[in-house]
């Protein structure tokens, strides 16, 4: 069934209101009557569709990760298809340390605590590097170890100790060249 129009509607506004004030001023800090305000929209209305505000950063990330996931399966290598491992990881690593440094306010709504393990964005990362770590001793337990350091606790935690994005990306394509 279609969207109703003023339901689009009410999406855009709500999903407007909370990108500018997620970036304005982090998604820890901003309520979910904040943005009903912000939106122009009722609670009711906010609350319908988005339950809280892991929800609407989820909505907000998806499809910035749904372009990503897309470049993963059908893109050109290193970040695509028919590239050796190591070097699709580092091109893995140097992607996702772009998303962070537009996204992180928004990762950081999405992924928190143990919800970071149960989003759908997780497993397919998780699933990517699983297969690029196949050649591993333990894939299974090394694709986490090889996703943490894409947290956006520490990513930001870096950032803010004045670690560019350059040196992170970096250091990632050494720890890529490990597999």
């Amino acid at each position: 069934m279609p969207e109703r129009a003023d339901a689009a509607r009410n999406r855009a506004k709500i999903l407007a209101a909370a990108d500018e004030l997620f970036t304005a001023h982090g998604a820890a800090d901003v309520t979910m009557e904040d943005i009903a305000r912000t939106a122009g929209v009722g609670r009711g209305t906010l609350y319908r569709r988005y339950p809280d505000r892991a929800s609407i950063a989820v909505a907000l990330l998806d499809e910035h990760e749904r372009q990503l996931q897309e470049s993963l399966l059908r893109g050109d290598p290193p970040l695509g298809p028919g590239a050796p491992p190591a070097e699709r990881m580092a091109a893995f690593y140097a992607a996702m340390v772009d998303l962070l440094e537009r996204h992180a306010h928004l990762v950081l709504g999405t992924e928190v605590g143990h919800s970071r393990f149960t989003t759908g964005a997780y497993g397919f990362w998780r699933t990517h590097v699983r297969v690029l770590a196949a050649g591993g001793p333990d894939p299974d337990v090394l694709a986490d170890i090889l996703l943490a350091p894409l947290a956006p606790e520490l990513y930001l935690h870096q950032r803010a100790r004045g670690v560019s994005p350059e040196r992170i990306t970096a250091s990632l394509r050494e720890l890529a060249g490990l597999l």
